[in-house]
């Protein structure tokens, strides 16, 4: 029998049957740790530095294939699904399953399964003892590495992670342990660098406490590998018998199409300058090579009011179950002079840095009513659907004033919806509530957009006075992909009706999308398969056609 350090690691996930899948894999040799999986199981398999995942997904367990895909996949090492359903197969598969087993009972069948899994992370594994990897690299050699990735056509991202209080640890500790604490928190980034990259990565230590990450990866893997290094350096170092906690301040970037290794190393670069710039942030990330600077636009700001360059299209809605337009979304757009159309993210981001969000809001929304107000006839039955913002439900009097500014437009109260998001409304919940109150009872209605990208809490639908929910895109047309996704639908549309609300879908692209939509109980859809954003002129000759 093997000694135990040099038995390969097998990490086995199951709620009720851990044992003995451990006793068969025991017997052919394997190191076992089992857990029980849930919460964070992902993180505990990847400090495990397991070979072979096995999930025991006979009843449930799909949750935990699909936690440990992309741990799986960025490693390489295999992920072994055992179900007692041949129908699983296509769900587990999917969920990021490298290899199965149908349970009949014998034990030798599971033992050649975890064999013959293991053999290709065997492989891998081999290949990652290569020289280059967990050296710190030249700087002028991880430039090169960075471009030959770019030219095969990777993505790639960069993290430049500069460790702070050190000028502290060194006057409360000494320099002696300031230096062992910053090596040991390079051997934990070289840890799970490796882990999760292998050879897709290479790491610069240029002195001090910064290091540079540079990874060729998808983007759902560069997030995984940064929330990962995150936690590691989070946790308390031990040096000399103590414990010690290292903060970070961190700048990201990963490639674009303009890009080459020095313009991806000096966004992040520039991105971690504001990192430890920020009072709060302690992690930026890049926008693309060309974007214009966020305080370069701020400036901007201040004249594109009195120029005419802020300007509203209409997103048109529908009924779920045909495509007759009952009414629009405003979606506001900068016609910008020199970047061209910037959306309404780069709009009001750079309001925000400008300190000028609230008078964006008002010339928005007056903008909005006095188009609203000159609409044609083929118009004039349309709903309109307009944002606010957080900085408009923490206003003093904001309801009386919006009231009033709906009034003095002649725009009547029950043709508008606002929408307001988790995020705008969580910073004062007891007065967003207050201000909605008001505005419904004028027969404004009230739209919650992006449900589900955000906390999602039901302490919101509780207490916000609300007509609608609108499904964000990413989960509405994620309708497509899987059981689980329809499952999440399926939920929403019965706690929606269990609340009276009706449901907008957003961004839906195919008619397959629609129509299971529809089947779940979805009341109206917008996105392109509908019509994109139009200015007036379009979205009035669109109605015209649907009345022909």
């Amino acid at each position: 029998m093997k000694d135990q350090a040099d038995r390969r690691t097998l990490f086995i996930v199951s709620a009720r049957a851990g044992d003995a899948l451990a006793a068969s894999a025991r017997d052919a040799g394997w190191r076992t740790i089992i857990d029980g999986g849930g919460e964070d199981v992902a993180a505990r398999a990847l400090a495990s530095r397991a070979e072979v995942l096995l999930v025991d997904a006979r009843r449930d367990g799909v949750d935990d294939v699909q936690a440990l895909g992309g741990l799986a996949a960025a490693t390489g090492c295999a992920l072994i699904a055992l179900t007692d359903d041949s129908a699983k197969l296509d769900e587990v598969h999917a969920a990021g399953a490298t290899d199965f087993l149908i349970d009949r009972g014998d034990a030798d069948e599971l033992r050649q399964t975890i064999r013959f899994a293991a053999r290709p992370s065997l492989r891998d594994q081999n290949e990652r003892r290569g020289p280059s990897f967990g050296d710190s690299v030249d700087p002028a050699d991880m430039g090169e590495w960075i471009d030959a990735r770019l030219r095969a056509g990777e993505h790639v991202g960069v993290s430049i992670i500069a460790l702070s209080r050190l000028d502290i640890l060194n006057a409360a500790r000494g320099r002696a342990a300031g230096d062992a604490l910053i090596a040991e928190a390079r051997v934990q980034v070289e840890a799970v660098v490796r882990a999760l990259l292998g050879p897709a990565a290479i790491i610069n230590a240029p002195g001090g406490g910064d290091m540079i990450v540079a990874s060729a990866a998808s983007p759902a893997v560069l997030a995984r590998l940064a929330a990962a290094l995150d936690a590691a350096l989070a946790r308390p170092l031990a040096i000399g018998g103590r414990l010690a906690v290292l903060g970070s301040r961190w700048g990201m970037a990963e490639s674009g199409t303009a890009d080459d290794a020095a313009s991806l190393l000096r966004r992040a670069g520039e991105a971690l300058v504001a990192a430890k710039a920020s009072d709060g942030a302690t992690v930026r990330v890049a926008g693309p090579e060309g974007a214009a600077p966020l305080d370069s636009l701020a400036i901007d700001l201040h004249l594109a009011i009195e120029r005419g360059e802020i300007d509203v299209l209409f997103q048109p809605q529908a009924p779920i179950d045909g495509r007759h337009v009952t009414g629009v979304e405003a979606l506001a757009r900068w016609r910008h002079g020199r970047l061209g159309p910037l959306g309404a993210d780069a709009l009001f981001a750079a309001a925000d840095r400008a300190d000028l969000g609230i008078a964006l809001s008002d010339h928005i929304q007056e903008l909005v009513l006095a188009r609203v107000a000159r609409w044609p006839r083929p118009l004039a039955g349309l709903r309109i659907s307009l944002n606010l913002t957080a900085s408009d439900l923490g206003r003093p009097g904001f309801a009386a004033l919006f009231l009033d500014r709906v009034a003095a437009s002649g725009v009547p109260f029950d043709r508008l919806t606002v929408e307001i998001t988790e995020t705008g409304a969580i910073r004062n919940l007891e007065a967003a509530a207050a201000v909605l109150a008001a505005l419904r009872q004028a027969g404004v209605r009230v739209a919650l957009d992006d449900f589900g990208t955000g906390y999602s809490s039901l302490a919101y639908l509780t207490a916000l006075p609300l007509d609608y929910l609108k499904l964000d895109k990413a989960l509405a047309c994620g309708i497509e992909a899987t059981p689980r996704h329809r499952g999440v639908i399926r939920a929403v549309m019965t706690l929606a009706r269990s609340l009276g609300l009706e449901v907008i879908a957003e961004g839906i692209e195919t008619e397959a999308q629609r129509a299971l939509l529809a089947a779940e109980g979805c009341a109206f859809y917008q996105g392109f398969l509908l019509a994109e954003p139009l200015d007036e002129a379009a979205l009035t000759a669109l109605m015209e056609t649907e009345r022909c």
